[in-house]
């Protein structure tokens, strides 16, 4: 059994890294999202600050936007030239996704000022695509509503985790200390 340890030492220390990071972020996203006051910003400040981020974004492509809180749920209704298209949820904030990119990388670390680089650089870019997204996916179901599932289940998560994927593998490939110690 010591020999199997011995073997898959980084394999272990990978996974108890990610599960602790994952963890603890978790329970850190749970206790801010339990503790937001939802009077100033509602349902919580990140995902207020995305629905109006996107609102503004949908502006400058010429669609009159509006962002209004939803009566009856925790999330902010998207209303695309006055027609209700979507809704933005707590899980349309990218900061679940941002936590899942941070223990992955934090788990492959590398040299400290390059781990935190690289995780800054990072969750700007899942941010703003992330953004993007929302933005995309609102003027598509504006535009081809037969599509919504489709769109929302299928392409659009795919975006945002595809990228993230990427982001993962040119990390391990160009930072992580692992591809240092067995390349």
């Amino acid at each position: 059994m010591k020999a199997l340890f011995v073997k898959y030492k980084s394999v272990i220390k990978f996974i108890l890294t990610f599960l602790l990071v994952y963890g603890v972020l978790s329970i850190a996203y749970k206790f801010y999202l339990q503790f937001s006051d939802g009077s100033t910003f509602y349902p919580d400040y990140v995902t207020h600050l995305v629905a109006k981020q996107s609102g503004a974004l949908l502006e400058t492509f010429g669609y009159n936007t509006e962002v209004l809180p939803h009566p009856s749920e925790p999330s902010l209704k998207l209303l695309v030239n006055g027609n209700y298209l979507a809704r933005v949820v707590e899980g349309c904030n990218s900061l679940s996704v941002i936590i899942l990119f941070l223990s992955f990388v934090v788990a492959f670390s590398g040299r400290w000022k390059t781990t935190f680089f690289y995780i800054l650089s990072g969750s700007v870019l899942i941010y703003s695509v992330n953004l993007l997204r929302i933005v995309l996916l609102s003027m598509g179901l504006y535009h081809y509503t037969e599509y919504e599932d489709v769109l929302h289940t299928v392409i659009f998560p795919g975006i945002i985790y595809g990228m993230v994927f990427l982001l993962w593998i040119f990390w391990v490939n160009q930072f992580s200390q692992i591809n240092r110690k067995n390349g």
